[in-house]
């Protein structure tokens, strides 16, 4: 059994009410609902959310709320990971011990379910215990520059001020998908 968990927390400060905000006519947190649902891997279609608006709205788009998260998983400073181990204690008890487990946040509209059932390839594959999305950087990472206690700028690696950007190494970030 596989299960998909999407941590949809209620009070985000910047952008209130993101994960339910209108992204190209539907609520953001569809998209990533749907391409979990596209991919056809998943039992269970989790949403892990304090939010009895969003529960309701994940709902509504085919994935269950069975839970409100903690208010404790809720704040500002809440990493993800927790969010995903107090998800996935609830699954294992409402449906069983799962295989494998994919979060995905719902402010992730472009990703595709090929995304999705290519991650699960590769990591069975691998042997890994773990995968994530990765992209790299638009620029060279190298070449990146940091503000001085003086207000001037000063580069992280000035080794590489003069170095071609084809002869840098690419950097990768995680995508937040």
């Amino acid at each position: 059994m596989n299960i998909c968990i999407i941590p949809a927390r209620g009070g985000s400060k910047r952008i209130p009410r993101k994960n339910i905000r209108d992204f190209c006519g539907k609520p953001i947190i569809a998209w990533s609902i749907e391409a979990a649902q596209q991919s056809g891997l998943f039992q269970h279609i989790v949403a892990s959310t304090d939010d009895d608006e969003i529960a309701a709205i994940a709902e509504s788009l085919g994935a269950k709320a069975p839970f409100r998260r903690p208010p404790e998983l809720a704040d500002d400073h809440t990493p993800t990971r927790p969010v995903v181990n107090h998800a996935i204690r609830d699954v294992e008890h409402r449906f069983g011990r799962p295989d494998y487990i994919c979060t995905i946040y719902p402010t992730a509209p472009f990703i595709k379910a090929d995304d999705i059932k290519r991650g699960l390839e590769q990591l069975t594959a691998s042997g890994a215990d773990f995968a994530f999305t990765a992209t790299s950087f638009a620029y060279p990472i190298q070449r990146a520059l940091k503000r001085t206690a003086s207000g001037g700028v000063a580069m992280f690696q000035p080794e590489h001020r003069k170095t071609r950007s084809q002869d840098l190494e690419p950097a990768y970030h995680d995508a937040g998908q």
